[in-house]
């Protein structure tokens, strides 16, 4: 079956279900980024899904929103907390926690970002594809004090 067919809405929300949504993301995969942002907010690597500009949050009344940096911003639920969603603002990209989805049984563990700033205390068993910071910037064009934080 083709990729594009493979893709459907599914949907997702926070722990206390304040904050639910909807997205198609791109394909069954999940990527974790080890920069220090993403560790400090999510108290480890965030897990991640890409799903593009698809991302729907049903009511955004409990949905707190971050600007953590001039390029992107992070959302989570005000009432418990979770983490949501990184959102690339530029290009209103959306990289939805992985965890956050409802259903999870048929998704792959495939890609690792930042891998240069992941701690040596913990790694993955898991063969993927990964990159470091400065890999990642030369792939997806990021703006020139993107590294800065």
């Amino acid at each position: 079956m083709a990729e594009a067919a493979e893709k459907k809405v599914e949907y997702g929300g926070c722990l206390c279900g304040a904050v639910r949504f909807t997205a198609t993301p791109a394909d069954r995969e999940v990527g974790a980024c080890h920069c220090s942002m993403c560790r400090r907010w999510s108290a480890g690597p965030f897990l991640v899904r890409d799903c593009g500009t698809s991302l729907k949050i049903e009511d955004a009344k409990s949905l707190g929103v971050y600007r953590s940096s001039d390029w992107a911003e992070r959302a989570f639920c005000k009432t418990c907390g979770t983490p949501l969603y990184y959102r690339l603002i530029d290009k209103d990209t959306y990289f939805v926690s992985a965890e956050a989805f409802d259903e999870v049984s048929d998704i792959a563990f495939t890609s690792q970002i930042f891998i240069d700033e992941k701690p040596r205390y913990y790694d993955f068993a898991n063969k993927t594809h990964n990159m470091t910071g400065a890999e990642v910037f030369a792939a997806f064009g990021p703006p020139e004090d993107w590294a800065k934080g």
